[in-house]
């Protein structure tokens, strides 16, 4: 293998008849960004649950680092995961921010960011707190830290559900359209986090529709089109005529 952060080869989902992933390949090295584009119904989420296993792929392969994600077929003919505690100990290295936040209502955002480093990590509770209050002041809702979900604004439980994504010291961050489920003017202040995730130098695969920040921030833009990748490359190249027809179609809608 390489020293690839995230590979995909000849991945497939289907759900029943209905074939979502129809043999994606795909690679991400350590450090890029790489945006993940397309209509609706695509296949861009789905892709995104396989790589942290909420959904089990049919066919392929899934490596994050070094590690394949291995599958074996039951007596039904479906997919399964062969080894439990392997995907539990894949799936803390990559940290997943979801459309709807998936935030605890009953938990204060506090709670929410060290909930799993210490139940799940079993890392120390006094280090782990600490931690977090420098995760919640880097995404700009230290003031927040006391404060339950429901008190807050769309973009400020999106940065606590980045900050809950960091506090793992995850290899890979996913983002499944972060912004998507936000008022307009709160859209900027998640975009600003993830450039900064960015410049540090962290790896993310970001299902996005927000065109400024693929076409800026990312290394490499993927877009997919009825569950294959139609065309990928460098933004300046994609965005500059480089990609294929549809591609151009879907930039300038």
């Amino acid at each position: 293998m390489t020293d690839d952060a995230v590979r995909l080869r000849g991945l497939r989902k289907s759900f029943g008849d209905h074939e979502v992933l129809k043999g994606i390949n795909l690679a991400a090295g350590q450090g890029e960004v790489v945006s993940i584009l397309g209509s609706s119904g695509s296949g861009k989420s789905t892709m995104l649950r396989c790589i942290n296993l909420l959904e089990t792929p049919t066919a392929g392969e899934v490596w994050v680092g070094k590690d394949r994600i291995d599958l074996v077929t039951d007596k039904s003919g479906n997919a399964r995961l062969l080894d439990r505690k392997k995907v539990q100990a894949i799936r803390s290295r990559v940290g997943m921010v979801f459309q709807s936040f998936n935030l605890w209502s009953h938990k204060t955002v506090l709670e929410n960011v060290v909930e799993a480093p210490i139940h799940v990590q079993k890392r120390n509770r006094a280090e782990v707190i600490e931690e977090a209050c420098q995760l919640l002041d880097k995404v700009g809702i230290a003031d927040k830290r006391d404060f339950y979900p429901a008190h807050l604004s769309g973009g400020q439980q999106q940065r606590a559900a980045i900050a809950r994504a960091l506090a793992m010291h995850p290899d890979v961050l996913l983002f499944d359209e972060p912004t998507s489920a936000l008022d307009p003017e709160l859209v900027g202040e998640v975009l600003r986090v993830m450039r900064a995730l960015a410049d540090e130098g962290r790896t993310m695969l970001v299902v996005t529709h927000e065109m400024s920040f693929a076409r800026d921030v990312s290394s490499r833009v993927v877009f997919l089109h009825q569950g294959i990748i139609d065309c990928e490359g460098a933004p300046q190249d994609l965005f500059n005529g480089g990609g294929s027809e549809r591609f151009a179609r879907f930039a300038s809608s």
